[in-house]
């Protein structure tokens, strides 16, 4: 998100990216219910949630089921506010107020009157900026950089963060009076992961706003890309499918999406690994696997796998240990070459025609 320049009211311009507003994973619908719970009243709202979960497009929601959905609905990164330009960005400025203030200027708070002002990254505002944010919550108006009339305004703020407040209160990095003040309705936006109903109406509405030749045929995502979707972790969130999606319309022939057009980035993919790895210490080192096998003896890594199956075949006599051994091994290698059936058979040296077969026998087509 970038800040926008505002140099008055009649000029303002507001934000926009793609809007994706879907509700169609339970928890979505419970966030949907808290939203319409808060959204008649005039309460400082806080969201939290991951990067790229969406939490301008929460905040958006709020403001058009509000009282105040003909009024502006202004949004600034916090976190890319200076903190020698923040006070004039936020509150405003005079004619010759400072060195190159050669006109008056409104402020984000003045632009927003009577509608909603989004602060997002909220967490990231000097302890001095809080401060003055924590009064104009108190006293409802605002003071222009070089004046000294008070201004008063009729602002909704919602606070939008990524980061644990409460962990930043304890360590003296942000006011805990202005948390409480921005505490008084708050929403926790689950992770894209945890909502996966989500993803293929988002899939679909990304296809259609970014498929931007009114005549050409509408694509379609082909169920195997489907699969890929909705098997991916997506540590990036709502932000990561866009852009993915994106690249997929970009490339796609033929009036269809395929696996091959849909592309992960390694560094989430990494930055995935590490923190599953953070968290449970006890799996194998997926990472590590490579150098394992380079400096270890791969032989006895596979007879020491073999003997644990071997065990459970034992205990459960109706599993057929063959089938199962054969389908992870399918599996395991079409999802490490990223469902690409001429990758996978390169792989696992055989043709395409043998790894197509044994894809439609495990159920992967």
């Amino acid at each position: 998100m970038s800040i926008l320049t505002h140099p008055s009211v009649s000029q303002t311009v507001r934000y926009e990216r793609a809007r994706a507003t879907v509700f169609e994973d339970p928890l979505s619908k419970a966030l949907l219910e808290r939203i319409k719970q808060i959204a008649p009243s005039d309460a400082n709202a806080l969201i939290i949630g991951e990067t790229g979960t969406g939490k301008e497009l929460v905040a958006r929601q709020i403001h058009a089921l509000s009282h105040r959905t003909k009024g502006p609905f202004i949004a600034v990164n916090c976190g890319a506010l200076t903190e020698s330009l923040a006070e004039s960005e936020l509150f405003g400025h005079e004619k010759g107020a400072f060195t190159g203030a050669i006109h008056q200027r409104i402020g984000w708070f003045e632009a927003a009157h009577n509608g909603t002002l989004f602060l997002d990254e909220i967490g990231d505002l000097s302890l001095s900026m809080q401060v003055k944010l924590l009064r104009i919550l108190q006293e409802r108006e605002i003071v222009r950089v070089g004046s000294l009339k008070p201004i008063k305004i009729n602002v909704r703020i919602i606070a939008a963060t990524n980061v644990d407040l409460e962990k930043a209160v304890l360590e003296g990095k942000f006011r805990e009076d202005l948390f409480y003040r921005l505490y008084v309705a708050l929403l926790r936006i689950p992770k894209l992961s945890d909502r996966r109903d989500d993803i293929l109406p988002l899939a679909k509405f990304f296809v259609e706003h970014y498929q931007t030749d009114p005549h050409a045929t509408p694509l379609r995502i082909s169920p195997l890309s489907v699969k890929k979707l909705l098997q991916h972790r997506w540590p990036g969130n709502i932000r990561e499918l866009e852009n993915t999606i994106h690249h997929a319309v970009l490339v796609s022939q033929n009036g269809v999406i395929e696996p091959d057009d849909i592309r992960f980035s390694n560094l989430l993919h990494s930055r995935s690994k590490g923190q599953n790895q953070g968290t449970q210490q006890n799996d194998l080192d997926i990472t590590a696997l490579p150098e394992i096998l380079a400096n270890a003896d791969a032989e006895k890594l596979l007879q020491s796998t073999f003997q644990h199956l071997f065990q459970a075949s034992q205990q459960l006599p109706q599993l057929n240990i063959n089938e199962l051994i054969e389908e992870q091994f399918i599996r395991s290698a079409y999802t490490y070459c990223e469902y690409n059936q001429v990758h996978t058979a390169r792989l696992l040296g055989v043709t395409r025609n043998v790894i197509r077969t044994r894809l439609m026998k495990y159920a992967l087509l």
